[in-house]
C-alpha cells in the first residue's frame, strides 16, 4: 500500500475575516502526480504552503510524513548548494548576485534537485524560463520517484507531469482524475450536464407555475358559481346542499394549486451557464493600416554593452497577423521589441503605426480611479463591451469600483492588457505577456488575441499559448531572425 506523503483534515483558512480554504479531507500519497489549477488568488499558493509547513490553517491539522522540497514563484534564490553539474546544465552563471528572472529560476531549480525529497511541493515554475529551461524542467520531473505537487499556468507542462488535478474554487477543493487536458474535458461536460438540468429545471417550473395558474382559475370559476343573486338567495334553503358542495370543491381546487406551489418551493433550482460574451475589438478607419507590412529591418544590428545580440538582419512583419518571436533567455527578443516600440535605427515602421506595449514590469498606477473609470478614460469602445472585456479578466462585481492605486501586481498586469486592447492602437507589441497570468486569464488573452484586428507581436514561452494564436513564428538562433 503507497505510503501517505500528506493528510489534511477539517482545514480552515481565514484571512481577515475572509474563508480562504475550506477542506474536509484530503490526501497525498507516494506517487501522486497533482496539479493545482483555479484563478489568481483562490488559494493554491495557500494550499501548498500549508503542505510545506509555511501557513499554518485556523482550524484543523496538517500531517506531513515525510520531508518535502518546495520552490516558491517570487522568492528569490537562497544562500543554499546546488551541484555544480546542474547549475551547468541550466547555463547559471559563477557570479549569482545579478541573476536575471530566469537565472534566479535555474538557480531555484537546481538548489530543489540537487537533493533528493520524497515529495516535491513546487509552485509556477516555468515563470521567467526559456524553452530549454522548461525541457530541462520536464525531464527532472517526468523521472521523478516521489509524489509531485505542482501549480503551474502552463497547460503543456501539466499534461506532461500531472495525473490528478485539484481545482481551487471558492475555497473548495475538487479533485479530476487525469492531465489537465482530461480536466478540460470534465468541465466541459460538467458544463453541458448543468445547461440540460437548467432547461430541464425550467421546463417543469413553468409547467408547474401554469397548473397552479389553471388551479386557481378553476377555483375563482366555481367561486363565481356559487355566488348568488338577491333572487337566487330566496332559494337558499331548497340548494344548500349543492352551494356546500361547490364551496368543499372550491376549497379542494385551492388545495391542489397550493400543493403545486409547495412543489414548486422545493424544486431545486440549478443556475443557467454563464455564457461569455463574444468579444469583437472593431478598429477605426482612422487607424487602419494599409502596408502590407508595416515594420520592417534591413542589415539590423542591435548590442548590449558591445555583445551583439541581432547581426545583419533584414526582415518584414507582415500586417494583421499575431507574430510570434521565440529563442533561448538572453538572445535578445526583450531588445528587439523595445527597439520596435522607440522606432530603432535600421528600421522602417508605418508612419501611421500606433503602437501599444506590454513589458515584463510591476504595473503601478497613480491616479485616482477606479478600474471602470480607468478604460472608460482610455477607451472609445461602449461600456457593455468594456465590462465583458474587464469581466473576461477577471474584474467582477466590486472590482469595477476598486481604486486602480491598490490593485495587486496580478491586478494590475490585467487591467493593464486590457487597456491596451481597448486603446487607440494598431499594432500591439506584448513581450511575455502570460508570465504572471492564470489558466483562465491566459484564455481571456487568446480570445483577446483572436478578436483583435490589428497585427500582434509577442514573445512567450507557453507553447500552448503560442500554439493557439501565432499565425507566423520566428526564431532568434546564432544572431539570425529567421522565420520558422
Amino acid at each position: 500500500m503507497e505510503q501517505i506523503c500528506f493528510e489534511l483534515e477539517n482545514i480552515e483558512v481565514i484571512y481577515l475575516d475572509k474563508e480562504i480554504l475550506k477542506i474536509d479531507r484530503l490526501a497525498v500519497h507516494q506517487f501522486d502526480r497533482i496539479g493545482i489549477v483555479g484563478k489568481n488568488g483562490a488559494g493554491k499558493s495557500t494550499l501548498v504552503k500549508l503542505m510545506a509547513g509555511i501557513v499554518q490553517p485556523t482550524n484543523g491539522k496538517v500531517k506531513r510524513h515525510v520531508e518535502s522540497g518546495y520552490f516558491e514563484q517570487l522568492e528569490a534564490p537562497k544562500a543554499r548548494d546546488a551541484d555544480p553539474a546542474l547549475l551547468g546544465k541550466l547555463s547559471v552563471p559563477q557570479n549569482s548576485e545579478q541573476l536575471s528572472g530566469g537565472e534566479q529560476t535555474r538557480m531555484k531549480l537546481a538548489q530543489l534537485f540537487t537533493q533528493y525529497y520524497e515529495a516535491l511541493l513546487i509552485d509556477e515554475p516555468t515563470t521567467h524560463l526559456d524553452q530549454d529551461g522548461i525541457t530541462f524542467l520536464l525531464e527532472e520531473l517526468k523521472y521523478y520517484y516521489g509524489a509531485l505537487i505542482l501549480i503551474s499556468h502552463d497547460r503543456t507542462v501539466l499534461d506532461e507531469l500531472v495525473t490528478t488535478i485539484w481545482e481551487v474554487h471558492e475555497g473548495q477543493v475538487r479533485v479530476y482524475s487525469g492531465n489537465y487536458s482530461d480536466y478540460i474535458v470534465q468541465k466541459q461536460l460538467e458544463r453541458e450536464q448543468q445547461r440540460q438540468a437548467h432547461e430541464q429545471f425550467m421546463r417543469e417550473k413553468i409547467r408547474l407555475e401554469k397548473a397552479a395558474q389553471e388551479k386557481m382559475k378553476k377555483a375563482e370559476k366555481i367561486a363565481q358559481a356559487g355566488s348568488m343573486s338577491k333572487k337566487e338567495s330566496k332559494a337558499k334553503a331548497n340548494r344548500m346542499f349543492e352551494t356546500k358542495s361547490k364551496g368543499t370543491s372550491q376549497k379542494a381546487v385551492q388545495r391542489a394549486a397550493k400543493a403545486i406551489e409547495h412543489r414548486m418551493e422545493r424544486l431545486q433550482e440549478v443556475e443557467a451557464v454563464q455564457e461569455d460574451k463574444k468579444i469583437v475589438f472593431r478598429q477605426s478607419k482612422a487607424l487602419e493600416l494599409h502596408n502590407k507590412f508595416p515594420i520592417m529591418a534591413d542589415r539590423l544590428t542591435l548590442q548590449i554593452n558591445k555583445r551583439v545580440l541581432l547581426e545583419e538582419v533584414s526582415f518584414q512583419l507582415p500586417l494583421g497577423l499575431k507574430i510570434a518571436i521565440g529563442g533561448p533567455n538572453g538572445c535578445g527578443k526583450s531588445t528587439l521589441l523595445r527597439h520596435i516600440i522607440n522606432n530603432g535605427p535600421g528600421l522602417t515602421i508605418s508612419p501611421k503605426a500606433k503602437i501599444g506595449y506590454f513589458h515584463q514590469m510591476s504595473y503601478q498606477f497613480t491616479t485616482d480611479e477606479t478600474v471602470l473609470q480607468f478604460v472608460k478614460n482610455r477607451s472609445d469602445y461602449d461600456e457593455g463591451l468594456l465590462r465583458s472585456v474587464l469581466y473576461s479578466m477577471q474584474f467582477i462585481g466590486t472590482d469595477l469600483q476598486k481604486n486602480v492605486k491598490l490593485l495587486s501586481g496580478g491586478e494590475a498586469i490585467r487591467l493593464q492588457l486590457c487597456q491596451l486592447f481597448l486603446g487607440d492602437f494598431n499594432i500591439l507589441v506584448l513581450d511575455e505577456p502570460t508570465n504572471f497570468l492564470d489558466i483562465h486569464a491566459i484564455g481571456a488573452l487568446e480570445q483577446f488575441m483572436d478578436a483583435y484586428e490589428g497585427t500582434i507581436i509577442f514573445v512567450s514561452h507557453d507553447q500552448a499559448f503560442i500554439k493557439k494564436v501565432a499565425d507566423v513564428k520566428y526564431l532568434i538562433h546564432n544572431k539570425k531572425l529567421k522565420q520558422e
